[in-house]
């Protein structure tokens, strides 16, 4: 039987995740995911591991309250607050991930200067809430579906096997966090993901809408931050994971209604 064999947590849209053994969940993914985004400070646009490989240094934790801590190797460590509600028609700052262009609190000048300072050049710091949060496209999601920061979609899930499977092929063993999931399963052969409509993982429901289409992030050394020379997994996904000229590996996931889950869950494939 297929279970979960673990969960993983960005509390810094491109920052260093967080493995966890434990984790509610609900229409925006886990809890505390990706609710935090660095923005460049003059045009608002978001910042990730694609343009700005440094993120792979950064090191972030989330407290139950949502607050986020902030270090890095050479700086002291942030604690940086949700912003308070009342001041939010004050603090609101225009952003845009991809193709949506919103307003969302700012974090404030301290923390402002703490990631300036770590990436070099002008660069904010703002929050989700959830009642700002973006809408799931619809040529995917259905209406109500929600996402924070993530690029498109709440969840990632990616089978263990599907991994195996690609690391035969490129010749080393890759890391899992190379990928960036929510939730991994293990126990299914690989690939067996991409046949999936609707799973349950104990009493938790979820709909598999699209396969994630990968970009040169996975090309970055998690622990570095170093490109590989060699531009792999990327490539060889490209020789035979390709689909409509993208290469894919995992899939995107929504979650109807709210539950906790906990490695070791049983997976059951609904349909």
């Amino acid at each position: 039987m297929s279970s979960l064999a673990a969960l993983y947590r960005y509390p810094l849209k491109s920052a260093l995740g967080q493995s966890l053994q434990q984790s509610a969940v609900d229409g925006l993914g886990l809890l505390g995911d990706r609710r935090w985004m660095l923005v460049d400070a003059e045009r608002g646009l978001f910042l990730s591991q694609r343009s700005v490989p440094r993120l792979t240094q950064l090191h972030t934790q989330v407290s139950p309250e949502g607050d986020l801590m902030l270090s890095a190797k050479g700086f002291a460590d942030l604690h940086v607050s949700v912003p308070v509600s009342r001041a939010l028609s004050a603090n609101l700052r225009q952003i845009k991930v991809w193709h949506d262009t919103f307003e969302v609190p700012d974090a404030g000048d301290a923390a402002a200067h703490w990631v300036s300072d770590f990436l070099g050049k002008p660069t904010r710091l703002v929050y989700m809430p959830a009642d700002r949060a973006r809408t799931v496209s619809a040529v995917y999601g259905e209406n109500g579906d929600k996402v924070a920061f993530a690029d498109g979609f709440p969840l990632l899930l990616i089978g263990q096997g599907s991994l195996d499977d690609l690391s035969a092929r490129v010749g080393r063993s890759l890391e899992m966090i190379r990928f960036r999931p929510n939730l991994v399963v293990q126990g299914s052969p690989a690939f067996a993901e991409d046949g999936w409509k609707r799973i349950r993982i104990g009493d938790v429901d979820f709909r598999v809408l699209k396969p994630c289409a990968r970009c040169i992030l996975t090309t970055l050394d998690p622990q570095t931050g170093e490109r590989s020379p060699d531009r792999e997994p990327l490539a060889t996904l490209k020789s035979y994971r390709l689909q409509d000229g993208h290469a894919m590996f995992g899939q995107n996931l929504v979650c109807d209604g709210a539950g906790v889950l906990e490695v070791g869950m049983p997976i059951t494939v609904l349909e």
